[in-house]
């Protein structure tokens, strides 16, 4: 989970791939025999006979396989035996197993419209007047489910500056999410975000603040502060943007917009059926 731009209602996600080049699919090696190779038409000899003896067998003089083939022979067995061990002690990969790895997600249930349960209370009176429609999504699947909402906010409803809020919550079902979350954390540190543990909230829970000033006006700031939380197998991140220019107007007060998105997280959290 990436944070967004303060332009965007939309939600990122990572993505990895294996290279296509390597015929290696993760762990498939060649072996050549003096006289037989085992290519992509089958056996064929060094002369390029598909079978496999180096010679015409049309011919009345046959030639017996070569030490290639019995050497290709005993690397299958090898590797039969060392696939029964494995399914012996790993029994997940026969079966399709691949929950070992995951965190329990109980007491989190899913909604069909995030915004409609977060109750944001205390962004609420920081920001009484909700400009435009909030934009929300549920997916669901048996590997993981994900809530998500967007929503712009005002102080009064004249005014010509805008906050933008994001929440996403998302329940792993099958995988363990740690390693990604901390990869987050280090991913805002890479993107200048000042990060700070927050104790006590979830498993795991960490506040990143960037001030990040126009490149072509720097009396421009564009100010985003989140909130990432971990709880089991459940994940949530909460976002808050906006902008302002020198001279024109005050910064947000950081802190105060840090409080409330640690009270609106936790309240959201609660009306998910889960204890933080």
């Amino acid at each position: 989970m990436s944070t967004p731009p303060p332009h965007q209602l939309q939600g990122q996600r990572s993505t990895s791939s294996f290279s296509r080049n390597s015929r290696i699919s993760p762990a498939t090696g060649t072996r050549t025999g003096t006289a037989t190779t085992i290519g992509p038409d089958g056996p064929s000899g060094g002369d390029g006979n598909p079978s496999g003896t180096g010679a015409d067998q049309s011919g009345p003089g046959r030639i017996r396989p070569g030490r290639g083939v019995w050497w290709g022979i005993g690397g299958a067995l090898a590797a039969s035996a060392v696939w029964a061990a494995a399914v012996l002690t790993v029994p997940s990969l026969i079966n399709g197993d691949s929950t070992s790895g995951a965190r329990s997600t109980a007491g989190f249930r899913v909604v069909d419209d995030l915004c409609a349960t977060a109750r944001l209370t205390t962004f609420g009176r920081l920001y009484p007047a909700p400009s435009g429609t909030p934009y929300h999504y549920t997916t669901r699947h048996r590997a993981l489910e994900e809530m998500y909402c967007s929503q712009y906010r005002k102080k009064v409803g004249g005014d010509q500056d805008y906050y933008t809020l994001y929440l996403q919550v998302q329940l792993h079902h099958e995988v363990d999410p740690r390693p990604e979350f901390d990869a987050q954390r280090d991913g805002l540190t890479q993107r200048h975000y000042q990060v700070s543990p927050v104790p006590g909230l979830g498993d795991a829970a960490y506040v990143g603040y960037l001030d990040d000033p126009n490149g072509s006006d720097p009396s421009w700031h564009y100010l985003t502060q989140v909130l990432y939380v971990r709880k089991g197998g459940m994940t949530c991140y909460t976002s808050w943007s906006a902008s302002y220019q020198d001279g024109r107007g005050t910064a947000p007060d950081r802190e105060q917009v840090r409080t409330a998105l640690l009270s609106d997280t936790r309240e959201l959290l609660h009306a998910l059926g889960g204890s933080v």
